[in-house]
């Protein structure tokens, strides 16, 4: 009894945790009940409800999702957003030409008619966050539910938050977004009340030479020299309400924006981070850590490894190709490193005895409790795991190989002209062809170079036949095998020979006197078509395996909590892309015996590391006479050197990149951009030890905007305090 009373405590969030608990992505609802003694004895030095006010103005209301995959922090009244290079990384790519390589060069409006609308990039604020537990629950006894699967599907929770939202008079605008979700595998569920803004312009980027800095080699490392930072302004109408971009659209007045600091860090200072923390897996099973290690974390690193190695030969030797595919290359390396990375800490730290020996303590709790229900979960959980193996394994080597990598396959769909052709009806295929014409433009223009296509498709395909056994690939192997004596090289070159989709004069000269025959027998048609039929016996027998995955999983979570709970540790939800806040130091590690990482860098260590022959580490002529001028400005530390980066021991993951990192005042003192490969491990399993968050210091941002990119203007919008 007292252990239920104790769970239900903690899940409507009671103060039961240890004070210097830093493991944790904290629901911002429950920081005044179980977080804030332990912040404050940490060292938080401002009020909770000036972090989190869910009646009022706080730091929370300058915190934005970016583009639906980072953070932003607003750091202006005018709407001035600060977040990562990487993550303004597309949009940068997007305005960027030969002629006007803001990749290279790097990117600054010197007022606001020079800022660029960026097409499709959104800034969303999270106005509220209400717990619906109790409605979610109830509507789940009102409503049919034959599968039982209502308490975790996406459009249910869809149609709830509208009854709640249409229930409690919530204001709805074209504008706003509901977001209902459920945490802790369906035992609680949050609402997400947002606005988003979808006309966004870029202000200022770095060259990549300063936001990318390191590139590869220094990513997901420490330490780290890189000013990975960017910044976008929200525009909407004269009225302030969100709206598509127009030139009469005026910068926003936002109700929020924070101050900056420039007292800089120390050793063991109290910092906090808020943030869109995108997916972590603490509650996993063992059988489900050696699942990762053995599919996606294996896949992720030798298929985007061949892949990257074909682009990025390419990409040296032309700069329109390398702008084409900038961010695709660098999101592809990006979790490539961090899969090798995670893969050799899981082992390195031996993360799979760890989750054996807590899975035992929860059995043995079970058993000593008369209570089989853990057992019965975990038992179905590593049978659900044995029996989707070979499926999942397929599943992401098709994904990587096949799906992701290939561009060429986003083909337009043939099957409506098709289907015309076939009935012969003249109106039925003037308006395919219509319609087929205007997206084969479209495709077109999104693969500008086909020979850079024709070489990754032969590397993957050739990749995708090297991992899958013969027997067990997809259909298109057939046709290999019959028609190109399994030469799969010579396969992708047909296909760019002879497929409409190979080239605009085959697509040009098939439109002009269409034939059901022709798409019939299209190489490139029946390769994609081929792809989807893979996916989806794949996902038919990921769907049989995993049946009764959730129920197991939530069963299991809540032993876990329970058991976590017991022994006095910290209990949170999984990670899902919602608004999360982490606590904890500045602090230095020490990764192996006898070797310490300091816990900042500076722009001296990015001068040691110069090497003009090796793009990743060039630096600008400019940046170098600014540091052998020392003329770092208000900027520099005591000693008088240049701060660029630092760490902190705070629980991030993937999303969290760009959230701001506070000071025990609240106030900026940095932007989060990337973990340390030790710490890789973190989204199965946290270790302060050795998880560290890599941050840009505020300073070394200020520095290059004003000293590096003369950009003085947007200085003066700030609030900065000495």
């Amino acid at each position: 009894m007292i252990k239920r009373i104790l769970y239900i405590l903690i899940l409507s969030g009671s103060t039961l945790l240890q004070a210097n608990a830093d493991e944790g992505m904290w629901m911002l609802t429950d920081l005044k009940q179980q977080n804030a003694v332990a912040m404050m004895e940490l060292g938080l030095e401002i009020p909770i409800d000036q972090v989190y006010n869910p009646n009022g103005i706080s730091l929370k209301d300058a915190v934005v999702h970016f583009g639906g995959g980072c953070t932003g922090e607003v750091i202006s009244s005018e709407g001035l957003v600060l977040t990562n290079h990487h993550c303004g990384y597309g949009a940068i790519q997007q305005h960027s030409s030969v002629e006007h390589d803001y990749l290279t060069y790097g990117f600054w409006a010197m007022n606001r008619n020079e800022e660029l609308p960026c097409k499709d990039l959104t800034i969303t604020f999270i106005d509220r966050i209400l717990d619906v537990t109790a409605y979610v629950n109830e509507q789940l006894t009102k409503d049919e539910d034959p599968n039982g699967t209502n308490y975790l599907s996406p459009k249910y929770l869809e149609t709830v938050a509208d009854r709640f939202a249409k229930k409690e008079n919530i204001e709805i605008t074209p504008a706003t977004k509901l977001e209902l979700k459920a945490f802790y595998g369906g035992n609680k569920y949050y609402l997400f009340i947002k606005t988003v803004y979808s006309d966004i312009r870029m202000v200022g980027a770095p060259p990549s030479s300063i936001g990318k800095f390191g590139a590869d080699t220094d990513n997901w490392m420490w330490p780290r020299h890189t000013g990975d930072f960017s910044i976008f302004r929200i525009y909407a109408d004269k009225n302030g309400k969100p709206a598509s971009y127009s030139k009469d659209n005026v910068p926003l007045k936002v109700k929020k924006h924070l101050t900056i600091s420039l007292a800089g860090i120390q050793e063991g200072d109290f910092a906090f981070v808020m943030g869109f923390p995108g997916r972590n897996w603490r509650y996993m099973i063992s059988d489900e850590v050696e699942e990762r290690m053995q599919t996606t974390n294996f896949m992720r690193h030798h298929v985007r490894e061949a892949r990257q190695e074909v682009l990025m030969e390419q990409m040296q030797k032309d700069p329109a190709v390398r702008i084409h595919y900038a961010s695709k290359y660098a999101s592809s390396a990006n979790y490539w490193k961090n899969a090798i990375g995670m893969n050799e800490g899981l082992v390195r730290l031996k993360v799979l005895d760890t989750k054996k020996q807590q899975q035992e303590q929860l059995l043995a709790k079970g058993r000593e409790k008369g209570n089989d229900s853990y057992q019965k979960a975990f038992d179905e959980i590593r049978s659900i795991v044995a029996h989707r193996k070979d499926a999942m394994y397929h599943q992401q080597a098709l994904n990587e190989a096949l799906v992701t990598a290939l561009d060429f396959m986003k083909i337009p769909s043939t099957s409506a002209l098709q289907e015309a052709l076939h009935k012969k009806d003249k109106v039925q295929i003037a308006e395919a062809k219509a319609k087929l014409q205007e997206e084969a433009k479209k495709y077109f223009e999104s693969v500008p170079y086909p020979q850079v296509e024709n070489l990754v498709g032969k590397r993957m395909l050739a990749t995708y036949a090297g991992y899958i056994p013969a027997q067990q690939r997809i259909s298109i192997f057939n046709v290999i095998n019959d028609r190109f004596k399994g030469n799969t090289d010579a396969f992708v070159d047909a296909c760019f020979r002879y497929s409409i989709f190979g080239s605009e004069a085959n697509f040009n000269k098939f439109i002009a006197k269409p034939s059901e025959k022709v798409l019939e027998g299209d190489w490139m048609i029946l390769f994609k078509n081929s792809i989807t039929n893979g996916l989806y016996q794949t996902a038919l027998a990921m769907k049989d395996a995993n049946q009764n995955y959730d129920a197991a999983h939530k069963v299991w979570v809540k032993g876990m909590m329970d058991l976590k709970l017991e022994q006095g540790k910290p209990i949170y939800p999984d990670a899902n892309s919602t608004l999360r806040l982490t606590y904890g130091k500045v602090a230095s590690y020490e990764p192996s015996d006898g070797v310490v990482y300091e816990y900042y860098t500076t722009l001296k260590g990015a001068m040691e590391k110069e090497d003009p022959a090796n793009w990743e580490f060039v630096v600008p002529e400019k940046l170098k006479s600014l540091y052998t001028a020392k003329d770092f400005g208000r900027y520099a530390m005591k000693n008088g050197e240049m701060p660029v980066c630092f760490i902190i021991d705070t629980d991030n993951t993937g999303g969290n990149s760009g959230s701001p990192v506070f000071n025990s005042k609240g106030e900026l003192i940095g932007t989060g951009f990337d973990r340390n490969y030790e710490g890789l491990t973190g989204d199965i399993a946290f270790r302060p030890s050795s998880q560290r968050a890599a941050c840009v210091d505020i300073r070394y941002t200020l520095f290059i905007i004003e000293k590096y990119a003369g950009a003085s203007h947007l200085i003066n919008e700030l609030t900065i305090k000495e």
